[in-house]
């Protein structure tokens, strides 16, 4: 693996780190408020957070902008920022409230296997925009698909109206990676994210005011929950995640987001004393192995060995 990958492995695998951390967030907030409200008050708290991180990144590649500016390429154009903060401001709306909606008529074993069925959605949805998927990766998402299955499902798998709207959240989450992955190299990172918030807070806040009562007292009471979710989950783990899919492969970018259920798993383990059985610890390996496949490169390694069979030669001779 090369350093970039490296260090985009890092950056997602912290997204999926704080994802599957954060489902303790929303499921303790949903006891307070509704889910619409919850939303568009963490998006929004999301969007505020990163505001200052816009000026502040600014500044810093004004230098690098001036560069590129001076070759005749216009970073950051305003139509792009715009085009691509409305487009995953409004896919991220959808997953987002599909996601809280349809876990209220699900299990949470089967909420997490379905959502994450996004793994073999991009791939198929990027054929489709030409994007071409390696067999070693269908691997990959077979070994992932099969971990999660061991993971997340006990026992019979049928499809209810809860299921059905994870399905189409599983599919609006795809939607938004390949979003993010046709924009992230035209367009700041941060300001991409930024705004996504403030379009998903916006729709959001329609919906709350439409479908629900939301009350200052409600919110107030589910503050920390809140907080972590618009702070670590928003502001930070999807600004983590937009940059981390900069330069790399969307079917790879969602294998390594799909972790966010093996570390939820672990964290119940681990915080809450949740013990893991056998079927469960079978999963997580499967999908873990399944992430490392997906990083190797197959070229790479045929370099290093054609490389050290010339220098045994180049000794031996």
């Amino acid at each position: 693996m090369s350093a970039k990958p490296s260090k985009n492995f890092i950056l997602l695998f912290l997204t999926a780190l704080i994802w599957g951390v954060a489902f303790v967030a929303q499921s303790v907030a949903m006891d307070n408020i509704g889910p619409y409200t919850f939303n568009a008050v963490r998006s929004l708290l999301g969007g505020i957070v990163l505001v200052p991180c816009v000026f502040l990144f600014g500044r810093k590649k004004q230098a690098v902008k001036d560069k590129v500016q001076a070759e005749g390429v216009a970073p950051d154009r305003p139509k792009d920022v715009a085009i691509g903060g409305l487009l995953c401001g409004i896919m991220l709306f959808l997953s987002t409230s599909l996601q809280q909606v349809g876990i209220q008529y699900t299990t949470v074993a089967k909420a997490g296997f379905i959502t994450a069925l996004y793994i073999i959605l991009v791939p198929i949805l990027g054929i489709f925009l030409k994007k071409r998927v390696s067999f070693q990766i269908w691997i990959s998402v077979v070994l992932a698909l099969t971990g999660l299955y061991l993971l997340c499902m006990k026992g019979r798998f049928f499809l209810g109206q809860g299921d059905f709207l994870m399905l189409v959240c599983s599919l609006c989450f795809a939607l938004h990676i390949l979003v993010i992955d046709h924009f992230t190299d035209k367009v700041s990172g941060v300001k991409l994210s930024c705004i996504q918030f403030f379009i998903c807070s916006l729709l959001s806040s329609v919906l709350m005011f439409l479908f629900e009562e939301p009350a200052l007292s409600g919110i107030l009471s589910a503050w920390l929950p809140i907080v972590y979710a618009g702070v670590l989950s928003c502001g930070v783990a999807y600004t983590l995640q937009i940059i981390g899919q900069k330069g790399t492969d969307p079917t790879i970018a969602s294998l390594i987001l799909s972790l966010e259920s093996v570390v939820s798993v672990l964290a119940g383990w681990i915080l809450l004393g949740q013990a893991l059985t056998l079927r469960e610890i079978l999963g997580c390996l499967l999908m873990f192995g399944a992430i490392i496949l997906a990083q190797i490169d197959p070229g790479d390694l045929c370099r290093r060995k054609s490389s050290k069979t010339d220098s045994l030669r180049d000794i031996s001779g």
